[in-house]
């Protein structure tokens, strides 16, 4: 089993977790920013994460039939559970900002779906997906991430979360930070401020 030690070396190394100071996209500040699109860049260091995490999801799942993800952080990671488990797997697309099935996905009436994501912090794209499994009339088996950096006062998901990781990174509004934080420059990370 890969230890929480090694899977931090990993996301260090992959540069997935990064240390600094940052505006995260909620315009909070934080000593610690993920991107696992940086971890699934490299195969061969993702592919121990997503079989150590697989594992745990076989263990606490018995019955999946169908993996659902949301685009884009949760594309790569929920193929590469659906390989491990031997499961099909399908991922969702927003469109006029609200989360569908496309390219003739589907889900099944009655099967059991579980909602993969790369990071879980508030849970909000998640529950976009289970509406989609109840518009299906299907059944929600659970949640899982290769991170789980949620916490109880934000967290929209109220099942268990099932991730090879729980991280905390504490966040800060700009009036609050903390002296270590305010002698750091800031960096601006994320996909969302991609051009």
């Amino acid at each position: 089993m890969l230890s929480h030690k090694k899977s931090l070396d990993i996301l260090k190394k992959t540069n997935a977790l990064l240390e600094g100071h940052f505006i995260l996209s909620s315009g909070l500040h934080s000593s610690k920013y993920i991107q696992c699109a940086k971890l699934l860049s490299f195969p061969n260091q993702a592919q121990k994460i997503c079989k150590a995490l697989a594992k745990k999801i076989d263990k606490n799942f018995k019955k999946i039939d169908l993996i659902l993800s949301p685009a884009m952080g949760g594309i790569i990671i929920g193929y590469e559970i659906g390989k491990l488990l031997n499961k099909e797997t399908v991922f969702c697309e927003r469109v006029n900002k609200k989360f569908c099935l496309r390219r003739g996905f589907f889900i099944k009436k009655n099967s059991k779906v579980l909602v993969i994501e790369d990071v879980i912090t508030t849970g909000k794209s998640s529950m976009e997906c289970v509406k989609l499994v109840k518009k299906a009339k299907a059944k929600l088996v659970g949640f899982a991430s290769i991170i789980d950096r949620s916490n109880k006062k934000t967290l929209k998901i109220k099942k268990k979360i099932i991730s090879h990781l729980k991280i905390e990174v504490p966040t800060y509004k700009k009036n609050q930070l903390p002296l270590s934080l305010k002698s750091i420059p800031i960096t601006t990370p994320g996909s969302r401020f991609i051009k």
